[in-house]
């Protein structure tokens, strides 16, 4: 018995597109959160501590890139927060 054809998706780019932001946007959020966090407090607790938390932060912006209805809203949302780690980067008092 073939599948309902209402419940099949035939827009593949869309697919692309949340794949690709729960990979590679989830892990660009991730690493540049914990960059600007080791810019701005403690490099060592930062480093010792993100190898646990940058895990589990990873599994959860995957979890939020497939539950969302549109991929590249998500990719606009994870390359805005990065942008934002970036300038808090760049803003970080040097030590």
């Amino acid at each position: 018995m073939p599948a309902n054809p209402k419940y099949l998706n035939p827009n593949i780019g869309s697919r692309i597109a949340k794949i690709s932001a729960a990979i590679l946007g989830g892990l660009l959020v991730t690493v540049s959160l914990h960059m600007a966090l080791a810019a701005w407090l403690d490099r060592a607790l930062v480093i010792i501590t993100s190898t646990y938390s940058a895990f589990i932060l990873w599994v959860l912006l995957m979890m939020i890139a497939f539950m969302a209805k549109n991929g590249l809203k998500i990719w606009g949302i994870y390359l805005l927060v990065s942008v934002l780690c970036s300038a808090l980067m760049y803003f970080a008092p040097n030590p």
